[in-house]
């Protein structure tokens, strides 16, 4: 096993740049540092540190080193704080992870009921892929996923998905382009401009399918991974773009856009995944009863 002390000391110098600057702040001899650090490369059987001159470089396993060492450390760092302040604080920490195909409008609606319980609630979110996200949630550094699927099969991953609801799709455009579509919708959408989310949304799968169904061909000018972008690209008009039809109101008003159509075809569904069987966390059950009432 790892000897955390001189794990430290690798740490510290990497921090400082030199044994000279680590020394000062340990108020330890650079001989005693040295001879930790030496130990430490023993165990691991690779050097961490390459002399470069008078300098230090780390090596690559010196920098993958020192990934681990910076999250040990800084978890480390968060034990002790939580313990210094558990029997004063009753403020429950929530990690949650969010599906960066989520639009931040749904994520915050569907996570501001946990925040007004009677214990305070302190939410840390994450925003990364799915898949990333899950990872975490099985290492145990994080609580609770928002996405807008169930968990891949073939990832292999143990977790429980939570169906929050789902609701349909609206179209919306800038007011400057939704004038051309004052024809019939969607026949209004051939050849029109198009902003769509990447592949990493599963609703793109379902848009695409829906537009070959009734035979429509617009003209896709943006993909985009990031939705709060895609939206403020549309904004400025450059294609018609969708979002979830239970937020559309709030995104016409605060885009300043139009809603030029909708549909229920296509369905925007939302999880919340855990480790937990059963949602019995006071918040998470918060979270679950108001997208109940508010999804359908």
């Amino acid at each position: 096993m790892i000897n955390f002390k001189h794990l430290h000391y690798f740490w510290v110098v990497a921090k400082q740049g030199s044994i000279a600057k680590a020394s000062e702040k340990l108020h330890i001899t650079p001989q005693t540092i040295s001879g930790q650090i030496q130990l430490l490369e023993d165990q691991i059987g690779k050097a961490l540190f390459a002399k470069v001159g008078r300098n230090l470089k780390l090596t690559d396993t010196g920098r993958m080193v020192l990934s681990y060492a910076d999250e040990i450390f800084s978890l480390g760092s968060e034990l002790e704080q939580s313990v210094r302040t558990a029997s004063t604080d009753r403020t429950q920490l929530l990690r949650v992870g969010i599906a960066d195909s989520i639009p931040k409008s749904i994520a915050y609606r569907l996570l501001a009921p946990a925040m007004t319980l009677e214990d305070p609630v302190r939410l840390i979110c994450k925003e990364n892929s799915l898949e990333d996200l899950l990872g975490a949630l099985a290492l145990h550094k994080l609580d609770l996923i928002i996405a807008d699927g169930q968990i891949p099969t073939q990832l292999g991953i143990r977790g429980f998905n939570h169906f929050l609801g789902e609701c349909g799709t609206a179209f919306m455009a800038a007011p400057t382009l939704a004038d051309n579509f004052k024809t019939a919708f969607p026949e209004c959408l051939i050849g029109a401009p198009f902003l769509i989310p990447s592949d990493q949304s599963l609703i793109q799968i379902q848009l695409l399918q829906w537009l070959e169904k009734y035979n429509i061909h617009p003209r896709i000018t943006g993909e985009f991974d990031d939705r709060a972008l895609m939206k403020t690209f549309g904004q400025a008009g450059a294609g018609v773009f969708i979002v979830p039809l239970a937020i559309a109101e709030e995104v016409a008003e605060q885009f300043k856009v139009e809603i030029i159509g909708s549909t229920e075809e296509i369905r925007e569904q939302f999880y919340a995944i855990s480790t937990d069987q059963r949602l019995s966390n006071p918040a998470f059950i918060a979270i679950n009863d108001a997208a109940k009432d508010w999804l359908e």
